[in-house]
């Protein structure tokens, strides 16, 4: 447990992660929404995999209508597959995704590096 003085850290240390704009896009619509994403390497698969959620908006609920959907999230910094499902009671959508993210990790430059 961290000191009284201390803020815990937000996320693991070795988990990568993204915080800001993004686009969903699904069923041919796309919508501009808000994440929180982090990601892991899963060494006993061998996988890297990643989540967040989206913000709660009213577009995005209307979307995807509380139901399980394909999504492709698009970042200023990469674009990935994902699946979105399972909205929180106050109506932010859980995205999760296996293989390269919509984000930058350790293990990746730039683009143009």
């Amino acid at each position: 447990m961290p000191a009284p003085d201390e803020q815990p850290a937000p996320h693991a240390p070795h988990d990568d992660g993204y915080s800001g704009a993004a686009t969903l896009v699904t069923d041919g619509a796309e919508l501009s929404v808000t994440v929180e994403l982090r990601g892991h390497f899963q060494p006993i698969d061998g996988h890297y995999r990643w989540y967040g959620r989206l913000a709660a908006d009213p577009e995005v609920t209307r979307l995807l209508g509380g139901r399980r959907a394909s999504v492709t999230l698009r970042t200023p910094q990469g674009r990935a597959l994902a699946e979105a499902a399972d909205p929180d009671p106050w109506g932010r959508y859980r995205v999760t995704g296996t293989g390269t993210p919509p984000f930058r990790t350790a293990g990746t430059r730039p683009p143009g590096m």
